[in-house]
């Protein structure tokens, strides 16, 4: 394996430095050019909580308006009647019985329940349907980049180049867990770095490692530690900050492994970090067998253990980011990649489904529930399943737009294609500012375009070391549409006309590489 290609491999799994040709990418001066143009500022952080594995949401928001139908679908693994927590002020509604804390929220009105939210073609894969909700492709749509990745990318599109620096000197997004998630893959670069816990991640300071394999890898991985040793920029700054708060909640329970990631969070969103997106994830959802208990009831069980598990950490994380002072900039958002059957298996489970409810919760959710109850048909089969009401990506739009601010125009561009949002978020966006501006500035950008967004054709300008530069337009699939230049180039800035009057419009990429950098941009064509 090439040193370039192992470098691809495991970046995205840790805190490493961004290089090519085991040279650290450094400076080579800004692009200069870009118009000042009025953006709006934010500093709201997104928290996403995965739930893997595809949630039973008719056992986690129960219609109690279906359920006879749902008692003749699902009688071994239906809920008491008698058990279900209902929801304030949604008499046909309720909650799975070990929900208390989440249905406390909902009372307080810090909880918006999504219905039946899903996509079009529901594919029935793990693998697949996570791929979709992480990069909000259609189903018959293979995507590279994530959506907070792409989003990441527009907000700081010369990342990792010059990072960090005076204006983000902190990571963009963080995954608590050994691996950073597709969502947060950008077009050129993974936006985000996973780390386990602040504490032990800082091997990376101390150098404190196994001893790695004599073998190729094994000094490939000896390099990789060497270089992470010596750019530890991120490092310090995150373990500075885990160190400087303490979590004020007193609510977090022992021995919940999704409390105790939000309970990380906390911490580095109140000291300081200007961390745009967490990830967090629960796994264990996968409940085609033994999903209650029917000795003890079947209000108990497994899916009971991780709804309780979801609803405690939820409700500590919100406490403590109240104390902290910090849930005024704080969203957050489960998913699962798709539902479960409406019809019970033989095995006191569940099978694979479709559409599922979602839950938003923050000081900032207009409270209530979108959409209505499914409908259980009297005779449910194998075959049936619960129809959309939501498509997920309309809820990406709403917090593109109304929690990061971004134009809708900006916001579709993102999401590749365009979709509607919806009223679930209290005004989150009034203060203009240029910080978008110093956003897209920061860093060393090696290629731009303008104008962008463009009707006929757009100027590329990049920048030259000297070496060989291959500069190259891609569709969102990543398949060529022109090669715009390859060859050795004199060192400085040139520019090149890109003619696109034969394209359809739609968003595509501009693919910068040298011998030392590497650099993607987006571009917007319109009628």
């Amino acid at each position: 394996m090439k040193r370039r290609d192992f470098l691809k491999q495991v970046a995205p799994m840790s805190l490493l430095p961004f290089a090519l040709h085991g040279q650290p990418i450094r400076a080579y001066g800004k692009l200069l050019g870009t118009e000042n143009n009025d953006f709006t500022a934010t500093d709201n952080v997104l928290v996403l909580v995965q739930l893997n594995g595809g949630n039973d949401g008719l056992n986690t928001v129960i219609p109690l308006d279906q359920y006879r139908n749902l008692t003749t679908a699902r009688p071994d693994v239906i809920l008491p009647e008698n058990k279900v927590l209902k929801l304030e002020g949604y008499a046909n509604t309720g909650l799975h019985p070990s929900m208390h804390k989440m249905n406390e929220m909902f009372t307080e009105g810090k909880v918006k329940i999504i219905q039946n939210v899903g996509y079009p073609n529901q594919n029935f894969s793990h693998f697949r349907s996570t791929d979709i909700w992480m990069t909000g492709s259609e189903a018959d749509e293979v995507l590279e980049s994530g959506w907070v990745g792409r989003y990441l990318s527009e907000e700081w599109p010369n990342y990792p180049n010059g990072f960090p620096n005076e204006e983000m000197e902190d990571p963009l997004a963080i995954q608590i867990g050994s691996v950073v998630s597709q969502v947060c893959q950008g077009v050129a670069v993974n936006m985000g770095f996973a780390i386990t816990n602040p504490s032990a991640y800082y091997q990376l300071l101390s150098g404190e490692y196994p001893d790695a394999p004599d073998t190729y890898a094994g000094k490939e991985l000896d390099y990789v530690r060497t270089v992470a040793r010596q750019t530890n920029d991120y490092s310090a700054k995150i373990k500075a900050t885990a160190e400087k708060v303490t979590n004020l909640s007193t609510l977090y329970p022992e021995g919940n492994s999704l409390a105790n990631q939000l309970k990380i969070v906390a911490q580095l969103i109140a000291g300081g970090l200007k961390t745009r997106v967490y990830v967090v994830s629960l796994g264990g959802f996968d409940t085609h067998a033994n999903q209650v208990d029917p000795v003890d009831g079947n209000e108990t069980g497994s899916h009971a253990f991780l709804l309780k598990t979801v609803s405690d950490a939820i409700y500590a994380f919100q406490d403590d980011i109240e104390k902290l002072k910090i849930d005024h900039r704080v969203l957050g958002m489960t998913f699962s990649e798709f539902g479960r059957r409406i019809i019970s298996n033989a095995s006191t489970g569940t099978d694979h489904g479709s559409s599922a409810p979602l839950f938003m919760f923050g000081s900032k959710v207009k409270p209530g529930i979108v959409g209505s109850n499914p409908i259980i048909p009297a005779n449910a089969t194998a075959q049936d399943n619960l129809a959309m009401q939501t498509d997920f990506r309309s809820i990406y739009s709403t917090i593109l737009q109304d929690w990061f601010c971004l134009d809708k125009n900006t916001s579709d561009n993102v999401l590749l294609h365009s979709f509607d949002k919806l009223d679930i978020l209290y005004g989150a966006c009034s203060t203009a500012s240029a910080q978008r501006q110093q956003n897209k500035q920061s860093g060393e950008a090696y290629v731009i375009n303008y104008p962008n967004p463009f009707t006929t054709g757009t100027t590329l300008k990049y920048y030259s070391d000297g070496s060989t530069i291959s500069l190259g337009v891609f569709d969102t699939q990543g398949r060529l549409i022109k090669q715009v230049v390859y060859g050795p180039i004199p060192r400085g800035e040139h520019e090149i006309y890109f003619d696109s009057s034969m394209l359809p419009t739609g968003t595509y990429y501009c693919r910068y590489q040298s011998e030392t950098a590497y650099q993607t941009r987006s571009l917007l064509k319109i009628r």
